[in-house]
């Protein structure tokens, strides 16, 4: 009798904290002028809450879904990795397979610094490549050809410039470009291009309804993304002529919330110890395997909690990510917005999903 008790406190406590949070998060997002905010608490078996409040878009009546699709900007990186590390798994590579032993012909043609750059230097950010996020970057040479022909001759662009600088305070460069380099090595191995590595492993594979670019709205009723001008948002068409310039690896994916959740639990799985696509050792060493940052996954050890956390951007969407690896919990929380009202509303919710549960 004591335990059916325990169970129906714990059932009604959960669904208070969601009816509370509901109004919370709602009142964020009109609060923030966010068009609409997803969000969910999981573990690695169950959703724990889960709503999608506010509107497809700031011009349209069409209310938010938990089937609507957002694009998850730099949180397309952890899933980038778990490409990848599956082919580690399967012998193709290894972490520390040097880039000029997959591509040594390039290797004249490069700045001497990065003769010895790995794979798993690539994904930690530990290789000193440009950054390329947009602002200051080097001019890019108009390339042509295919999506992955145009990613190679990028690469070896990339190798030609100096390196970005890492010291004490900054033991990493976070960059957009050595997402590339890292896929043109997972792509040289496999014979098989980024896009259809992401259909083998998420649609057919894992079942997962994973899509590129920016959702389509124009066809069907789904999210549109937005940006401020004159401090005013503006909705963003799926027609938009956009592109990542050559680093789709490290930031062109989008989902549906349902669907991302099965993703994140794979990995709570894994920190738990358990094998599934992935072995559970290699979960770890994806999370906690490199300090600072690991393998497309922010490594966050801090007042006495441990946590892989992630945010990813385009401009026009905004997404973020805790996992906390000694809770085996994980909050998500997607936007069709981004500008600092979103960034500052989405961590306020944050903060309250992680006070609600106990993070």
């Amino acid at each position: 009798m004591k335990k059916i008790t325990s169970l129906l406190f714990i059932i009604l406590s959960i669904i208070c904290f969601g009816q509370k949070t509901i109004h919370f998060a709602d009142s964020i997002r009109k609060a923030f002028h966010i068009p609409e905010i997803s969000y969910a608490v999981i573990d690695s078996k169950s959703t724990l809450e889960i709503a999608a409040l506010g509107k497809h878009s700031v011009d349209l009546q069409d209310t938010a879904t938990l089937n609507d699709r957002f694009h998850i900007g730099s949180n397309t990186k952890a899933m980038t990795a778990f490409i990848i590390a599956k082919y580690v798994e399967a012998g193709k590579l290894k972490w520390t397979t040097k880039f000029f032993d997959l591509f040594p012909k390039w290797k004249s043609r490069s700045k001497p610094e990065y003769a010895n750059i790995t794979l798993q230097d690539l994904l930690s950010h530990q290789a000193g490549i440009q950054p390329f996020q947009g602002e200051d970057d080097p001019k890019i040479p108009d390339f042509k050809g295919t999506h992955q022909e145009k990613r190679k001759q990028f690469g070896e662009f990339v190798l030609t410039l100096e390196p970005a600088k890492t010291d004490e305070q900054h033991p990493f460069v976070y960059s957009n470009a050595g997402y590339t380099l890292a896929t043109l090595m997972v792509e040289k191995v496999t014979g098989k291009n980024w896009e259809q590595l992401v259909d083998q492993v998420f649609n057919k594979d894992l079942k997962l309804n994973v899509q590129l670019s920016w959702p389509e709205n124009q066809k069907k009723k789904d999210t549109w993304g937005h940006f401020t001008e004159d401090g005013k948002l503006q909705p963003v068409p799926s027609t938009f002529d956009y592109h990542l310039d050559y680093t789709e690896p490290s930031g062109d994916i989008n989902i549906k919330l349902k669907d991302y959740i099965k993703f994140i639990q794979l990995n709570i799985k894994g920190l738990e110890g358990k094998n599934n696509y992935l072995k559970a050792k290699t979960y770890t060493f994806i999370h906690k395997g490199i300090p600072n940052y690991s393998m497309g996954w922010f490594n966050i050890y801090e007042n006495g909690k441990e946590l892989s956390t992630h945010s990813g951007t385009a401009g026009t969407y905004y997404s973020l990510v805790h996992i906390d690896r000694l809770k085996n919990k994980a909050y998500i929380i997607f936007t069709n917005s981004f500008n600092p009202d979103t960034q500052q509303g989405v961590r306020l919710l944050m903060r309250k999903l992680k006070e609600n549960y106990g993070s």
